[in-house]
């Protein structure tokens, strides 16, 4: 399968100092990560043999889907020299409390207790985002060379979105693909598609169109290509938003088909399909 699902936003490894220094960690938890979404990406990743990536570094640790330069430098104590103290145009996301290390959640305020030391930001860098991206470049590349060309799909949730218009239905899913950068225009054609047929409501890159993840790994030059997609809360969580609920295992398989599908496409794309069939 020249597939590889990955998800960035889902960790919940806490460390009990980082949990000390969170002004209210729970709800901060609870906003910030792609509630398990894991769990459909691992289910999807077992049912068809797509490779997985999944972090289990929280978001509120180290934002994966953030460049190491997207840092509000304010809240970093003895940041080095020619670091910029203030957050600038280059940092667009940190200017708005979603950074590298996200600092503020609307309607909660500051996450932090306390800025957070230069020296653990580095840290944090080395050991968690740089190897988390190599692995994902490195696991891109051979998937590359088996078939001949490769898809990404970054997974992640959001909370349920307002209608586009008065009448319309809200988007369960949403398809980011950088307008259009970072893949194959059939494959975005394909995936809205199939979740059309299956009764889901969709959007195209508005208001997620993706982020660093598919800038820094789509090459659809070099047969690389790589979608984001985002998926409501209300869909596979109970009415929380806290734990898996009821209709988790319908998501799952919903997503394990459009990957089989999406496969299918990218295995011809690459010359080397079709996939072989596998035993149910």
């Amino acid at each position: 399968m020249p597939v590889l699902i990955a998800v960035p936003h889902a960790g919940r490894a806490y460390p009990e100092a980082l949990r000390n220094r969170m002004r209210a960690p729970d709800v901060t938890a609870l906003r910030l990560e792609d509630r398990y979404v894991d769990v459909l990406a691992e289910g999807a990743a077992e049912a068809t043999g797509a490779a997985l990536l999944v972090a289990d570094a929280p978001r509120a640790m180290i934002d994966l889907n953030r460049a190491e330069d997207d840092v509000d430098w304010s809240m970093i104590a003895g940041h080095s020299p020619g670091r910029p103290a203030r957050a600038s145009s280059v940092n667009r996301r940190a200017r708005g409390g979603l950074g590298l290390i996200p600092r503020r959640l609307t309607g909660l305020g500051e996450i932090w207790r306390e800025r957070t030391r230069h020296a653990e930001l580095e840290a944090r860098l080395a050991t968690v985002h740089r190897p988390y991206h190599a692995a994902l470049a490195a696991t891109l590349e051979s998937i590359r060379d088996r078939w001949g060309a490769a898809l990404l799909i970054d997974l992640h949730s959001m909370p349920p979105l307002a209608a586009a218009r008065t009448g319309a239905v809200p988007a369960e899913f949403v398809v980011g693909d950088r307008f259009g950068a970072s893949c194959a225009r059939s494959i975005v054609t394909r995936t809205l598609a199939f979740l059309d047929a299956n009764g889901r409501a969709t959007a195209h890159n508005r208001p997620y169109a993706g982020g660093f993840v598919l800038d820094r790994h789509a090459a659809p030059a070099r047969d690389i290509h790589a979608i984001q997609i985002e998926i409501c809360r209300s869909t596979y969580l109970d009415a929380r938003f806290d734990r898996p609920g009821p209709r988790a295992p319908a998501v799952t398989r919903l997503i394990a088909n459009l990957v089989r599908h999406l496969g299918e496409d990218v295995a011809l794309m690459g010359g080397r399909g079709p996939l072989p069939v596998a035993a149910e």
